[in-house]
């Protein structure tokens, strides 16, 4: 149960361990246009929520559009189950956590008001009650609300930075700052103290307490990979400070330790340009509301990450109810739509971000992205050229407009642009630069230009020498081939003691053996790769033809028609169905190149349907 998860979490102790146990982030999550495939544009069958009229009915539809994530739908028929069971907790419960993702603030304040009192949701309830009180400037009534005894770190620190804004709100900015000084708690929780310290301090004009505060944030390495985005608000909030102060070389020294941090961030870039052409700087955090949206940002940035999205869209939908032009809680609320698989309102999050804002570019490079999942590939192609033509040293526009090229098959065009890149790189590449030339020779290799395509390939490898898709690649393809078969097979295996829990890398270890006649070797690793990735035709299709290869023919043909169920490519289903019905040709064995082979000699197209459907990146 979904909501059952969450209400667990928000109970304080997962929270708690989920930033102390899952070790660092990789950086803000929209931080980077990302190499996505495109979700094909379906259009469900409208439903009616208002066609219910039962309680049962209701309910079940309900957990249904919960799970989907199609909150407002959810919403409207946990309503309808309220008309027949008026009094149902449970209901009440479900139905303030969906209306608070779906951001509708004000109405599931009122039901967080009405369960004040039920344990069960007593930690929402608090938040979201006191989060009302401050937004309603009622600072002593936060006050009271956001009292907390319980012995949890992180519950403790979210009420203890909520009551610090309440009394800053109230004119107490000298006693916020010592309750956040009091503060105690496990390491983790020093970048936390130290931003909010210092924002707050910053707000109250007290400008030394906040320079000191800040410089003790930006700082702190661990604090900022365990949460990245208050970092990159501390950074933000310092070179402010100081270019505010006209101490313009301080300010842009606070935001080379953010780019030391996280290399070419675009809002750190738009910032830097804004001080250098001595624009006025204004601080993101200016009011208690603001304050205590920061702190539910604060602590759903560090949480965001695969599995918490319903707890971070919770804390990101309150957040905004307080600071609704908040331009970095706008893109993360972005980024968890994506993840969520809805596009649309992606786009309207992005759309939202003020056009003069630092995360402004990075939000127009998700919203192309966003476009080409919902079907609109043109006008996503135009979107992200326009960008490209507004700034062309920006490479994360190259690699947007080349993931929407590569999902659309047009590899041509996707050629000539990151050649357009690498124009734009220069001579002297860096390490940073190595995904351009890795795109760029997976363009070449689908053109079949293999001289393009290597070059590149290895280019990418000298940049950054133990990247593991470009090993998986570049290896399987030298396999594929029947060339450098003992270099290949030792980039694949390099790939996978990297990246040992990625199905999609496995997979090609085990396709790998498969071309090389390795079957039992192959039948290990492909086994492996389903349990990764038991969703993946692909990978259940070429576990199917290991097993029939080794005589376990009976199992063959089940993963064949799992994998026919699992909705492969169009044009793979009728060689699947082949397969069902007549297993697999006799081999026709080659001399081996290498790759170990000595008692199994390798085939240049060992299954029916020639090479293999590609697996590689």
């Amino acid at each position: 149960m979904r909501h059952s998860l969450l209400l667990r979490l928000l109970s304080g102790v997962a929270i708690a361990a989920s930033i102390v146990l899952a070790g660092p982030l990789a950086g803000p999550q929209a931080a980077y246009a990302e190499d996505k495939p495109a979700a094909a544009a379906a259009e469900d069958t409208p439903f009616d929520p208002l066609s219910v009229n039962t309680f049962s009915g209701a309910f079940l539809a309900a957990r249904t559009a919960d799970f989907d994530k199609d909150y407002e739908t959810a919403v409207a028929l946990y309503k309808i189950a309220l008309q027949f069971d008026a009094t149902n907790t449970d209901v009440k419960q479900r139905l303030m956590v969906t209306q608070l993702m779906n951001g509708d603030f004000e109405e599931g304040v009122k039901l967080a008001d009405a369960l004040r009192n039920d344990p069960a949701v007593e930690r929402i309830t608090a938040v979201v009650r006191g989060m009302e009180a401050i937004r309603k400037r009622e600072y002593k009534s936060a006050e009271k609300i956001l009292v907390y005894n319980g012995p949890n770190d992180l519950d403790r620190m979210m009420n203890d930075l909520l009551l610090a804004w309440a009394k800053f709100g109230d004119g107490k900015s000298k006693d916020a700052i010592k309750l956040i000084s009091s503060m105690d708690g496990p390491e983790w929780l020093a970048i936390f103290k130290n931003y909010h310290a210092g924002a707050l301090a910053a707000a109250a004009g007290d400008k030394a307490t906040a320079r000191a505060r800040l410089n003790d944030a930006v700082l702190d390495r661990n604090g900022a990979s365990a949460a990245p985005d208050t970092f990159i608000r501390a950074v933000m909030a310092l070179a402010r400070l100081e270019a505010h102060e006209g101490n313009k070389q301080k300010a842009l020294d606070a935001i080379s330790v953010g780019d030391s941090f996280i290399t070419s961030y675009a809002p750190l870039k738009a910032l830097r340009q804004s001080i250098e052409a001595g624009e006025k700087q204004e601080q993101q955090v200016r009011t208690a509301a603001q304050g205590a949206a920061a702190v539910l940002f604060s602590i759903g940035g560090a949480l965001n990450r695969e599995g918490a999205e319903d707890i971070v869209s919770l804390y990101m939908q309150a957040a905004r109810a307080l600071d609704p032009d908040s331009d970095d809680m706008l893109v993360l609320l972005g980024g968890l739509a994506e993840n969520q698989k809805k596009p649309e309102r992606a786009i309207e999050y992005y759309r939202a971000v003020p056009e003069k804002s630092p995360m402004r570019r990075i939000s127009e490079l998700q919203l192309g992205l966003n476009l080409a999942d919902t079907g609109k590939v043109p006008e996503a192609k135009k979107h992200l050229q326009e960008l490209i033509e507004a700034d062309p040293s920006d490479l994360r526009s190259y690699l947007a407009l080349g993931s929407v090229l590569s999902d659309a098959k047009d590899y041509k065009d996707m050629a000539a642009l990151y050649d357009r890149a690498v124009e734009a790189i220069g001579p002297v590449p860096t390490r940073n630069h190595w995904s351009v030339f890795f795109q760029r020779a997976i363009a070449y290799e689908r053109l079949k230009e293999w001289e393009k395509a290597e070059p590149n390939f290895r280019k990418a490898l000298e940049l950054n020498p133990e990247q593991p898709q470009v090993l998986n690649y570049l290896g399987y393809s030298w396999v594929d081939m029947n060339i450098n078969l003992d270099e290949g097979l030792d980039m694949i295996r390099r790939a996978v003691s990297i990246k040992p829990d990625d199905g999609y890398i496995v997979d090609s270890l085990g396709w790998a053996y498969y071309r090389l006649n390795r079957f039992t070797d192959a039948v290990a690793e492909l086994e492996r790769a389903a349990e990764l990735k038991a969703g993946d035709p692909t990978i259940n299709d070429h576990l199917g033809d290991a097993y029939w290869r080794v005589g376990r023919k009976l199992e063959a043909t089940f993963q064949w028609n799992r994998a026919l169920g699992l909705k492969p490519e169009e044009a793979e289903i009728p060689k699947i169905k082949l397969k069902i019905e007549n297993g697999l040709p006799e081999l026709k064995k080659t001399e081996p190149a290498s790759a170990e082979a000595k008692d199994e000699k390798p085939v240049q197209n060992p299954s029916p349907e020639g090479t293999a459907v590609d697996r590689k990146s």
